[in-house]
């Protein structure tokens, strides 16, 4: 990353493209390894000017300011590969390079589902898909919801060969689930046919394929409870958040954000469950705004509500929000002190602050 003696950084980034959550930072200065790395604000607002431009129908491949050149690359809908250099000389095309040769030398999740025959392999922290090759996000709506579930669920173990029928693929003829640990609380998960049998994924296979990228991996054990990076900014008042996009039909959810004051994370998550019920029943419709063809219903709809559980006294009661903007719903709960006349205010910078990760 970079030229002995020729001064000046290097930053490079990867995240998930669906996300935007980081998989890991690389950073060098002068042609060595640096420790120098960039506050996950700067990250989250490079990953998302390009999304927003992703959004519009618009490629956003490289920026210059002063002193430094930015370049961006997406692989195969998956990964998000952002450079910023600011060494002497530095081109585009350059760093342009250097990403193709990144990205060449990651070569594990795709590859290793092309090496076992499937399109169908994912990386599940605590039951949460935390990466996926692009067949596995094409799954159907029971199947994407119920197999990290059942994982979820399962008892520790090395590895796992399970029959299970998929609801909307293949209701009648069950599929194998293969899951294999690769660090505590880290699995893959491969959804197949009859082949490849559990025995093929030896140690050498997995040696070969994951022990190159256990840095990257150990990055994302963080993610499990608290479903976040660490790190990212988020207000004190917030117990538990619910993120849907209505389009590409994923949830970015936790209910251990900041840590364990308040309610327990079982009744948090009961809260929420419940909210969104309530909300997804009487308030918002089951698809996004702007697939609402009438534009007299459109405008009457709903864009936020708000439930204060408990005494009406001030500084009492949980609170819970909903907003509703474009393709994202965002559900809060919130602690007592928080102010009602301040929910909608804090809930859509909550949203626009998530909004790079999903």
């Amino acid at each position: 990353m970079g030229e002995e003696g020729t001064g000046g950084s290097v930053h490079l980034l990867c995240l998930a493209a669906s996300s935007g959550v980081p998989l890991f930072c690389r950073s060098s200065r002068g042609g060595a390894p640096s420790r120098q790395q960039l506050p996950f604000s700067v990250i989250g607002s490079l990953n998302g000017v390009h999304m927003f431009g992703q959004n519009l129908e618009v490629q956003l491949s490289s920026a210059r300011t002063k002193d430094t050149t930015v370049v961006w690359k997406s692989f195969h809908d998956s990964i998000t590969l952002i450079v910023l250099s600011s060494e002497e000389g530095t081109s585009e095309l350059k760093l342009e390079r250097l990403l193709q040769m990144v990205f060449g030398a990651m070569e594990a999740l795709s590859g290793f589902a092309e090496a076992m025959g499937t399109g169908f392999v994912s990386l599940m922290v605590s039951g949460r898909v935390v990466s996926a090759t692009e067949g596995w996000w094409r799954l159907g709506t029971p199947e994407a919801v119920l197999l990290p579930w059942l994982v979820g669920s399962l008892p520790p173990q090395a590895a796992r060969d399970y029959p299970v029928y998929l609801p909307h693929g293949s209701p009648t003829v069950p599929h194998r689930l293969l899951t294999l640990t690769l660090l505590p609380g880290l699995e893959l998960c491969l959804l197949c046919g009859p082949r490849p049998p559990l025995s093929q994924l030896g140690p050498q296979l997995l040696e070969r394929w994951w022990q190159p990228v256990l840095d990257p991996l150990r990055a994302c054990l963080p993610l499990g409870p608290r479903g976040l990076p660490y790190g990212f900014p988020l207000h004190k008042d917030i117990l538990g958040l619910l993120l849907l996009h209505l389009e590409l039909k994923r949830c970015l959810f936790t209910v251990e954000p900041l840590g364990d004051k308040g309610p327990s994370p079982e009744q948090r998550r009961r809260l929420l469950r419940h909210f969104y019920a309530l909300v997804t029943s009487t308030h918002f419709p089951p698809e996004p705004l702007e697939k609402v063809e009438d534009d007299v219903s459109r405008a009457q709809l709903p864009r936020a509500c708000y439930l204060v559980l408990g005494p009406g006294e001030p500084g009492t009661g949980l609170r819970l929000i909903a907003l509703q903007l474009g393709l994202r719903l965002l559900l809060l709960l919130l602690a007592p002190q928080s102010p009602t006349h301040g929910l909608r205010s804090l809930a859509t910078h909550t949203l626009h602050t998530l909004s790079p990760l999903l």
